[in-house]
């Protein structure tokens, strides 16, 4: 959302406004500042959403907006209420559903409710606007503008970086490990990390040289914990927590792997293709918008453990050079292109000068 922002300034005067989530929104609307742009952290959050929508709609009258991008299911919900009482066009991004709990199911009910009442729905893959066309949204609200990245974010490999990846391995196997393979992403049932626990247990029996990094956090780390402690692998299968420091990680990787059972447009492949790693993941979503089959990148349907263990090897033993796809990702996926996108459809709501 940052960038979007940086790169559509200064033709986009932009103001952000974050739900307080226990204060979890403080370092992102912190980023925000420093940035340069106004951040607001709303005094208002569940259950009294009714206040929150009041907030927001003084918020857009007091600071003159003339669209409203709501990132969320929350945002939307109160977002499009907010907006309909301000008198402004309201946008929702559509990034996908999980399902993770019952309250999240809940709130993904409400959000393709409201899906159908907003001015435009923003997909962040052709895989996701096609869940949406299935809600009845029409056709003619529906845009597709992919997630974007920054290239030169993820430069060389940084031999201190590989050292700490090694360093989260314990010393009695730290000094075996030559092909250390990741995944990222929020420790829930949609990721299928189970899947990827699965399908690392022969690999890791087999060859004591590779190596398993998972990052993130969530709710269901203590049953993932489990899972590699019962397939007696928790020496060389390490879940190390959440990471500001994925872009430096991440080229040090020698394979990156998505498990995942749905995606909207996975932002860590974007990421690893970037930093030039190999990648198998599952053709979910907008996998295959990012990515294509190949000598290093194998595509393979979702909750195929077996599948999956054969790919990883098939990756881990190709030869050759990795491709260079840095020009492609910064044509197709880079933030001017998502700048112009998002212009198009600003214009296309709200004439002259724009305020979102």
């Amino acid at each position: 959302m940052l960038g979007l922002a940086e790169a559509l300034h200064p033709d986009v005067e932009t103001s952000f406004a974050s739900f307080s989530e226990g204060g979890r929104n403080a370092e992102f609307l912190n980023h925000v500042r420093q940035a340069g742009f106004q951040a607001v952290g709303l005094q208002h959050d569940t259950p009294k959403l009714l206040a929150a929508r009041n907030e927001v709609s003084q918020l857009i009258q007091s600071n003159d907006m003339h669209v409203l991008l709501c990132h969320g299911y929350k945002a939307g919900i109160v977002g499009w209420f907010a907006a309909r009482k301000a008198g402004i066009p309201a946008i929702a991004v559509s990034r996908g559903w999980t399902g993770e709990d019952w309250k999240v199911r809940m709130y993904e009910r409400l959000d393709r409710l409201m899906l159908r009442r907003m001015d435009r729905v923003v997909c962040v893959s052709h895989g996701q606007a096609e869940k949406v066309k299935k809600l009845g949204v029409r056709p003619d609200r529906i845009e597709v503008i992919h997630n974007a990245i920054d290239c030169a974010r993820f430069t060389t490999p940084d031999p201190l970086y590989r050292k700490q990846l090694l360093d989260f391995f314990p010393e009695s196997v730290r000094g075996q490990v030559r092909f250390v393979a990741g995944s990222a992403g929020r420790l829930s049932p949609e990721k299928g990390f189970d899947i990827l626990i699965e399908a690392a247990k022969p690999l890791l029996l087999e060859d004591p040289q590779m190596g398993f990094i998972l990052f993130g956090e969530g709710g269901m780390r203590e049953t993932l914990q489990a899972q590699i402690d019962q397939a007696c692998i928790g020496n060389r299968f390490r879940l190390v927590g959440y990471t500001d420091s994925l872009d430096q990680f991440m080229p040090c990787l020698d394979l990156f792997v998505q498990s995942s059972h749905t995606e909207g447009l996975p932002n860590v492949l974007l990421e690893a293709t970037a930093a030039g790693v190999p990648i198998v993941a599952t053709d979910v979503g907008g996998t295959v918008e990012v990515v294509q089959s190949g000598e290093y990148c194998q595509l393979l349907e979702p909750g195929d453990s077996k599948r999956l263990s054969e790919s990883i090897l098939k990756i881990k033993t190709a030869s050759g050079p990795m491709p260079n796809s840095s020009e492609r990702l910064s044509k197709e996926f880079g933030f001017l292109k998502q700048r112009e996108r998002y212009l198009s459809l600003f214009h296309s709501l709200s004439q002259g000068t724009i305020t979102a």
